[in-house]
This record gives structure tokens, C-alpha cells and sequence, in this order.
């Protein structure tokens, strides 16, 4: 029964970011923000309590001006980065086997443990990731925050 509770509990969570997560509509992104979305991607490196570094691309304007915004200081809301993972590497992260879907990437304060891990454990065990392990892909590092704004590759 205990089980059965867990599984219930984990996949009504996973539905829970899932919606958290999902991409703003389209007529959420019409007027000024498509305009700025159509600059282009932005990327930032992101660290957590390994002190490795991650490279996400983010595409979405609002996200784009929130991490922008937690760099300079402007803002400590949603300081760390929730998204699906892609198990493939970026030319914009080579050093890792996974990249972000920046279509899925967000911010948040708090988020449930069953997507927390760090970079170089998502790297471990990505096989794994989907699974029980990172169900439906989502990543949310609690330790994670932001460091840097790098270039377009």
C-alpha cells in the first residue's frame, strides 16, 4: 500500500511541474516580449553545491529577463532553475552528456525533492533519468543559481 502511495505521490507530483513548467501560451508571449524573444537565445552558466558549472540556453523572454535580473541583484525571487532535461549534449555544453530544453526551463523558490539532484549527479546516472529517477525528465537543483551571462556560441 505504501508503495502504491509513493508512485501516486510522485506521479501527481511530476503532473504538478509539469504544468509549473510548462511553456507561457501563445498569446502570453504576443506584443513586446515576441519581440524581444526574437533576439535570440540568451545562455548562462549556473553552478550549485558542487560547484560544477552548467550552461542553459533560456529563449523565452520572461525567463530571459528574470535571470538578467537575479544577476544584477534586482531581484531574489525564483533564484533557481527548474527544466526537462534533453539526454544529448550542446555545442553550448559540451562537458556534459544532457543539456536544458529551454522550451521547459523556469525558476522557482521551492520545489518537491523528487526532481532534485546535481549536475554531476544528473550526469551519473542519466540512463536512470525519465524514470523513478527524474520522473518525465524535470530537473530542479535545489542548489542551483545562476553565475554568469556567457555569449551565443
Amino acid at each position: 500500500m505504501r508503495r502504491m502511495f509513493i508512485k501516486a505521490a510522485t506521479v501527481a507530483a511530476v503532473g504538478g511541474l509539469a504544468f509549473v513548467a510548462a511553456p507561457p501560451s501563445q498569446a502570453a508571449t504576443a506584443g513586446p516580449q515576441a519581440s524581444a524573444a526574437a533576439a535570440g537565445p540568451a545562455y548562462f552558466v549556473i553552478t550549485d553545491i558542487t560547484r560544477q558549472e552548467f550552461v542553459i540556453k533560456l529563449t523565452q523572454s520572461d525567463d530571459i529577463a528574470h535571470a538578467r535580473n537575479l544577476l544584477r541583484g534586482e531581484t531574489h525571487d525564483r533564484p533557481h532553475v527548474l527544466t526537462r532535461i534533453v539526454k544529448r549534449p550542446a555545442a553550448y555544453n559540451p562537458w556534459w552528456s544532457f543539456n536544458n530544453n529551454p522550451e521547459v526551463t523556469d525558476f522557482f523558490d521551492q520545489a518537491i525533492e523528487v526532481c532534485d539532484a546535481t549536475i554531476p549527479y544528473v550526469e551519473e546516472h542519466l540512463d536512470e533519468a525519465g524514470g523513478a529517477f527524474l520522473p518525465g525528465g524535470l530537473w530542479c537543483d535545489w542548489t542551483s543559481r545562476l553565475v554568469r551571462e556567457i555569449p551565443a556560441p
